[in-house]
């Protein structure tokens, strides 16, 4: 059997066949100023010792998470708050920013930790500008306060990189055919906005986009952990069950795997590349599939187990 680096690959060769194989890009959102200060340096240094690659989203300007309390009445936030250990996850002081306490911008903070994803090979995108306000607001945002976000997060990628960034990926999988709209403006290689099961060109509200759809295919673990009997124990055992041939897409958080979840996190690194799974970027996934053949698919809103509200969906 010929295998090569396992890194990334999706085929290999048995037997003189080419047969399809299991790939699992990783995705890492950024949503706090915890995530990016401790989380994101231990994700790097994870990923260092497995000389891996992943795809990192980062929220670039103020940490408002402590407004995010008014989803309180929304159904299945308590739930999730509790299921997850939300205060141990991410702190006090960062369930009050935006509140009580002011809103520190999150890469300003230490731009060397942005710039230390990029110099170590892992690819860069933009996640958000305000997290928060992305996430709750979007549905009625004026374009001008869309284009603002994007504008202000583009900015200071480019400003702090000396390039432009070329991936995007919407808070909470939160997106609009005015956002969608916007993406394709700024000529992104793709955008990973969706909850879904492969690559796809999106279509809402009957306007086909130009930018490419690399959707979650895969749960996140605080949609997992506490539900249907799933704790620490058997959490990667259910997400390697639920692995296809082809393309995997798992997000990870940065204050999660990146935090006090972080041994689960390398425990599931440790037996993909044991059981032969490639492991990549998520642009790296795209670059090996023929952009050309893939399908036009509708974007609806729809809720899915383990999440609050709804999010963007390959229909």
């Amino acid at each position: 059997m010929e295998a090569g680096n396992t890194r990334g690959r999706t085929r290999l060769v048995k037997g003189g066949v080419t047969v399809e194989r299991k790939t699992l890009a990783i995705k890492v959102d950024v949503d706090t100023l915890k995530g990016y200060l401790e989380g994101v340096p231990r994700l790097l240094d994870i990923l260092g010792r497995r000389d891996l690659r992943a795809s990192f989203f980062f929220s670039f300007g103020p940490d408002n998470s402590g407004r995010a309390l008014r989803r309180v009445f929304r159904k299945g936030f308590i739930g999730k708050m509790l299921r997850t250990d939300a205060p141990g996850t991410y702190g006090l002081k960062t369930m009050l920013y935006g509140t009580l306490l002011p809103a520190p911008l999150i890469v300003p903070r230490d731009p060397g930790i942005f710039r230390r994803v990029l110099s170590e090979g892992h690819e860069g995108g933009i996640h958000a500008w305000d997290h928060v306000t992305w996430q709750d607001k979007l549905d009625r945002m004026p374009k001008a306060m869309i284009r603002e976000h994007f504008d202000r997060a583009f900015e200071m990628f480019r400003d702090l990189s000396g390039r432009e960034p070329r991936c995007c990926a919407a808070p909470a999988w939160k997106a609009t055919a005015s956002s969608l709209a916007m993406q394709d403006r700024y000529g992104f290689d793709y955008c990973s906005d969706t909850r879904g099961v492969s690559p796809f060109i999106p279509r809402m509200e009957g306007r086909v986009f130009i930018t490419p759809q690399v959707p979650t295919t895969l749960p996140t673990m605080d949609e997992l952990l506490g539900r249907s009997g799933i704790d620490g124990s058997n959490l990667n055992s259910h997400l390697l069950g639920l692995m296809g041939t082809g393309l995997n897409v798992h997000t990870v958080h940065a204050e999660m795997e990146g935090g006090s979840r972080s041994g689960l996190f390398e425990e599931l690194l440790d037996r993909c590349l044991e059981l032969g799974v490639g492991i990549t970027s998520t642009g790296e996934a795209l670059r090996r599939l023929e952009k050309g053949s893939l399908p036009v698919m509708d974007v609806v809103q729809r809720a899915i187990p383990g999440r609050a509200g709804k999010v963007s969906v390959q229909a």
